[in-house]
């Protein structure tokens, strides 16, 4: 019994394509995952700036977008949001 060289390629395309689906899947899953982690920590990063700085009298509005830009930034954006509270 001979299997049909159509049969083999459509396999191997078939498992080409499950394979770039998967990785195309796979990517944005994993920056979303990123983004959500360092939303979080920029959240607590803020929260500390705000449990420490309230001796000072510094205060900074934890929202998404400044925990997002924290959390992205790292330690440049939460320099940047304290900036842009002060100077506004």
């Amino acid at each position: 019994m001979r299997i049909p060289w159509e049969m083999v390629l459509a396999f191997a395309i078939g498992l080409g394509l499950m394979c770039l689906v998967g990785y195309l899947l796979l990517v944005p899953m994993r920056f979303l995952w990123r983004l959500v982690a360092g939303g979080v920590l920029g959240a607590l990063a803020l929260w500390l700036v705000n449990a420490f700085g309230g001796l000072m009298g510094l205060h900074v509005e934890v929202n998404p977008f400044t925990a997002l830009a924290v959390g992205f930034l790292g330690l440049p954006g939460a320099v940047l949001v304290i900036l842009l509270n002060l100077l506004l």
